[in-house]
């Protein structure tokens, strides 16, 4: 979820409460478009991290702190220069709007009491920090937008501050029940998407919540419904707004797995299905969320080299692929031309010396049939001709049969490095795929550099009924857990004819419970390139019936026996095991 309305009122509420009579001690600026205000309060000093990344704005409180640079920015020293131990008298949301005002009164140079206003602009890549005076004329802002940038707004020292109303949007806290009929069933489009579009500050998972509550279908048009569904859904509109007005927030995170997949400031029943942990501070949810989500974008940063390399290999081998597939299927009819050949030597012997074609039983079918000829040639050249063609079509389907097979398994093999790029979650991880890059010949090892040691290690969890279970995050990872780590009794699991992790359960002798092994499977299911389906089918067997074959890729092995299961890809109910 995006930062939405709910969520800025819920951020302005705590900020109140914490930051509301404290003195700002300490500006920083630690990157061009963020800041980092330390303030004294009764309780002691806070921190507030606010940034206008176009990527990732966010505010929050925060203990951290964060390195800036030697000379602080022209912004940075404008905010020491007018409020430096300012007072912060009030945080305000307008409407519902992802706007946070901090109101600061401080003394001039003349010891005169000024008021001054510090706007927080949550926006997307309309992001902003906005430095106003008590008649909401622009000082400066941490970014400026000039007319040439937008037609809507400029944000330029001198101008006056205003909220841009680009959306027709109204106000969700006073919008009354005939306005909120009518403005969704103008709407051309799904219900859920009708709220979010209508109504300031509402997210697409806020419209969905309010929708499951109602017990109503968001993906029909609101025009479908009748007065009565609508009347209900506005009911339902209004009581999930009340817990804001009454500052009523419950912060939340649902985990798909260890993976943060939403947040709120209030709870989201249709996320039930999904772990749940709860909060009692928004900026901790903030915290939490977007550290987890930090670190998926870092390692998908770091990993572009190599996700470039495994696509470039990927693509290339797949219009290969399809290249020989079309060349092998120009030699289906091989057989026909050696025919023709034999057919010509028992039949030819009385044709003219100039006939074009060759008409005769063929003894293969029974039945008859014309065969072209060249009338410049004699029927044993003909014959030949056609031998001849026979064996370069069979020589290059005996060759391209090989091919296609070598072909088939290059692509197999680099969609599993596609699926372990998509499961690694630190930088070991990244080392080791790009470790078997080198290995496998599609990235060289640079002279300079040594051979790294390879620290990552295989995910770790624990069955319902006690039992470890192991998921290697690569090809290497599966070879060692396969081939070296797990014994001959232990059970392997891996998704059927689709690239996945091997998953090893560590039996310790005992025949494994049904649970457990449902819970193996799902695993297989998750970490594989199904992750998301409700049916994914399983191969599992013991691992004494896995084999390498000699001079296998890494990862690949074979096996001749097996057991089956269906099952869906959600382990958020599985253990992690503690390191």
């Amino acid at each position: 979820m995006a930062l939405d309305g709910i969520t800025i009122a819920a951020v302005a509420d705590e900020l109140n409460q914490t930051l509301t009579g404290g003195r700002i001690a300490k500006i920083a600026q630690p990157e061009s478009d963020e800041l980092l205000l330390t303030v004294k309060t009764p309780q002691g000093q806070k921190k507030l991290y606010l940034s206008a990344s176009a990527s990732l704005p966010l505010i929050y409180l925060t203990d951290e702190n964060k390195p800036s640079p030697m000379t602080a920015p022209g912004f940075c020293m404008l905010l020491r220069k007018h409020i430096g131990n300012g007072k912060i008298t009030g945080i305000s949301q307008p409407g519902l709007e992802r706007i946070i005002h901090l109101e600061i009164e401080h003394l001039d140079e003349m010891g005169d009491l000024c008021r001054k206003k510090l706007i927080i602009e949550i926006m997307g890549k309309h992001s902003n920090i906005i430095f106003c005076d008590d008649k909401d004329r622009i000082i400066d802002s941490i970014k400026h937008v000039s007319a040439q940038m937008s037609s809507v707004r400029e944000v330029l020292p001198g101008r006056d501050y205003f909220i841009p109303d680009t959306m027709k949007k109204h106000d969700p806290l006073t919008v009354s029940e005939d306005t909120f009929i009518s403005a969704l069933r103008e709407k051309p489009m799904a219900l859920g998407k009708a709220l979010y579009v209508s109504f300031t500050g509402i997210s697409p998972a806020a419209a969905e919540e309010i929708c499951h509550l109602s017990g109503i279908e968001s993906g029909i048009p609101a025009k479908e419904f009748s007065l009565d569904a609508l009347f209900h859904l506005y009911r339902q509109f209004s009581y999930y707004l009340e817990n804001v007005r009454g500052k009523a927030f419950q912060p939340v995170i649902y985990y798909d797995g260890n993976i943060p997949k939403e947040f709120g400031a209030l709870p989201l029943t249709h996320f039930d299905g999904y772990r749940k942990e709860t909060f009692d501070s928004v900026s901790k949810v903030l915290i939490t969320y977007y550290a987890a989500k930090n670190v998926q974008t870092r390692i998908r940063q770091k990993s572009t080299d190599l996700r470039h390399v495994v696509q470039t290999s990927l693509e290339r081998n797949r219009k290969k692929y399809d290249l020989q597939s079309r060349q092998i299927k120009d030699t289906e009819n091989r057989e026909k031309y050696k025919v023709y050949g034999e057919l010509i030597n028992t039949y030819g012997y009385n044709l003219a010396a100039d006939a074009k074609e060759l008409t005769c039983l063929n003894y293969y079918t029974n039945e008859e049939i014309t065969i072209p000829l060249d009338a410049s040639k004699t029927p044993q050249e003909n014959a030949q001709k056609y031998f001849a063609k026979y064996n370069k079509q069979k020589r290059t389907f005996e060759a391209l049969t090989q091919l296609i097979e070598e072909t088939a398994e290059d692509i197999e093999y680099l969609e599993s490095l596609s699926n372990a790029l998509d499961i690694a979650s630190n930088e070991d991880d990244l080392l080791q795929i790009r470790e078997e890059l080198i290995q496998s010949g599609y990235v060289r090892r640079k002279f300079s550099k040594k051979k790294v040691k390879l620290k990552s290690r295989p995910l770790h969890y624990i069955s319902s009924d006690g039992y470890h279970m192991y998921v290697g995050k690569n090809n290497l990872q599966n070879d060692e857990l396969t081939f070296s780590f797990a014994n001959g009794n232990d059970w392997w699991f891996h998704a059927k004819k689709t690239p996945s992790s091997h998953v090893i359960v560590k039996t310790n002798g005992d025949e494994l419970p049904d649970s457990t092994f449902e819970e193996a499977g799902r695993l297989a299911a998750y970490y594989s390139k199904k992750q998301g389906s409700d049916k994914v089918e399983i191969d599992y067997v013991e691992k004494k019936h896995v084999k390498k074959p000699n001079g296998a890729k890494p990862g690949f092995v074979v096996y001749y026996t097996n057991y089956s299961l269906v099952i869906d890809s959600d382990i958020s109910g599985i253990e992690t095991a503690a390191e």
